[in-house]
């Protein structure tokens, strides 16, 4: 694998942990809504996500990661869309996608 692909799966990662860090413990919804800090430091996290993905495809694009285009295309919209993302899409991301995705990025970095 590329060195420089490595280093995107690891931001990929650092990003993912830094959410799980930022989200309430124990996860709240009602308390995530509340904390317009926490919520664009996820928004911030998930673009940082997205552009490495979209790195990573251009250079090695049969990487065995799910949802590639969905993640490329969620940070897209955070960015060009910003007014159309919800605190119920960023929350359902946070908590269903992201483990999923981490576990996956694990598992190609070993």
């Amino acid at each position: 694998m590329i060195d420089k692909v490595k280093v995107w799966l690891e931001d990929i990662e650092k990003s993912i942990i830094e959410i799980e860090e930022f989200l309430p413990t124990p996860r709240d919804f009602r308390k995530f809504q509340k904390d317009l800090k926490t919520k664009r430091a996820v928004e911030r996290n998930i673009e940082i996500i997205g552009e490495a993905m979209n790195r990573i495809v251009r250079e090695y694009p049969t990487i065995p990661i799910s949802q590639t285009r969905k993640i490329i295309d969620t940070r897209n919209r955070i960015i060009h869309g910003y007014d159309s993302v919800s605190e119920e899409i960023l929350w359902a991301i946070c908590l269903k996608d992201l483990p999923r995705l981490k576990e996956e990025i694990q598992r190609i970095r070993k």
